[in-house]
């Protein structure tokens, strides 16, 4: 069977007439020929019926008064309504369609709830039941753990359960369906002049998931890279293309990806910058941090001072372990994280230069920074964040600006 598999997500299915639109796209892919896979989340966001910050709700919301078992039993009612109601859609439209649990659609999960990793798929059951149906809506974000129960994947889990559903069938695509035209060079609501993009490297797109995008999960993206299944971003209610996600460096629609050293400018606001100063032991640091269960981002280790990020949220917890544990701390709260990020910049000389540059030319300092082979950050204060992700996209991707330099 030539195979596809469509994930939509909440706004997407959120009312009749937006699932109408994603019913469409299903319709698509079987005039291509293909047997579609859907994967579906909970309709809507919170404050709609059957999302899962609603169904939370019902049980005290961001700390329930029940189990994480419950509550991970709880949350996959959501996806369970969505794939229901989706493949009653497909079937009002003439489509043969039948909707299963991700347990019934394979997925063997760790009994880590809220949080699980995919163990498995056996897809058998899937594949049996696409022999006489056109199409499978799945519910995402869920598994069957090894005693039997179900947990759910957390946040972006629908993404993942997509793409590895992918990887199982040895689906000819992936396609992730949003809101939006495509993956953007940036921000729209930053940077007016951001384009979406046609391609773009699986590793590019995961380092952007991590720096703060959210089209889609960075595990989602790491799951298709190790089968080498392209993913392509899509918008619910467009026809377009979208954005290719593909391991190639090559020429790809048109684009030759190693000649195009910057892709996108992402950022993440709201971080706190945390310097020890003298510390006698540098690994008692970190190891403090760890037992506080605080992820440290933008290491710097100097003979005087140890400086690293923590999320703003967690700047009060992190101090308060230093100081009761006789380190002499200080710290720079509203900061923000800008990352350049692009498979081209791999040994292209100036990069870095061209950032410091573009910045000192806005006044905007330099708190921090740090670069691999793919991105480079800078750390600067949020209140010219949107100036600093401007100045670097102007300098990198605008490319109407670069035409009037040239004239």
């Amino acid at each position: 069977m030539k195979i596809t598999v469509q994930k939509f997500g909440g706004s997407s299915l959120q009312s009749e007439e937006r699932r109408s639109h994603c019913a469409e796209h299903v319709a698509a892919a079987l005039r291509d020929g293909f047997k579609v896979v859907v994967v579906v989340s909970a309709m809507g966001r919170a404050g709609d019926y059957y999302a899962t910050d609603t169904l939370l709700e019902l049980t005290g919301g961001i700390q329930p008064s029940i189990s994480k078992k419950e509550q991970d039993l709880l949350m996959s009612c959501g996806e369970n309504i969505s794939a229901v109601v989706f493949s009653s859609l497909l079937q009002q439209k003439g489509i043969r369609s039948y909707a299963m649990t991700g347990s019934e659609a394979g997925f063997r999960v760790s009994e880590v709830y809220g949080e699980a990793r995919i163990l498995d798929v056996k897809t058998e059951q899937l594949e049996a039941v696409l022999e006489s149906y056109d199409a499978v809506v799945v519910s995402g974000f869920q598994g069957e753990t090894p005693r039997g129960t179900t947990a759910t994947l957390g946040r972006g889990g629908s993404d993942t359960s997509a793409t590895a559903l992918g990887a199982a069938l040895n689906a000819s695509y992936v396609d992730i369906f949003t809101d939006v035209q495509g993956i953007m060079t940036a921000d729209p609501r930053i940077v007016k002049n951001a384009k979406p993009l046609d391609v773009i490297t699986y590793s590019e797109v995961s380092n952007m998931a991590y720096q703060g995008a959210k089209v889609i999960h960075p595990r989602a993206v790491e799951v298709a890279m190790q089968a080498e299944i392209p993913i392509r971003i899509r918008s619910s209610f467009e026809d377009g293309p979208g954005t290719l996600i593909t391991s190639s460096t090559s020429k790809v629609r048109g684009i030759d990806l190693d000649d195009r050293p910057v892709t996108a400018v992402t950022h993440v606001k709201d971080v706190s910058q945390i310097k020890v100063i003298r510390p006698q032991d540098d690994s008692l640091v970190f190891s403090l941090m760890a037992d506080q269960q605080i992820s440290v981002d933008f290491l710097s280790i100097h003979p005087d001072f140890v400086t690293f990020t923590v999320p703003g949220v967690l700047r009060n917890k992190a101090e308060v372990s230093l100081q009761e544990n006789g380190f002499d701390v200080t710290w720079t709260d509203k900061c923000a994280k800008i990352a350049a990020v692009g498979a081209g910049m791999t040994g292209v000389p100036g990069i870095a230069a061209k950032i410091v540059k573009a910045l000192k030319r806005k006044g905007i300092p330099i708190l921090q920074s740090a670069d691999s082979h793919t991105t480079i950050w800078v750390l600067v204060h949020e209140h010219q964040m949107a100036e600093a992700v401007n100045a670097l996209h102007d300098t990198f991707l605008n490319e109407e600006l670069h035409k009037k330099e040239d004239e």
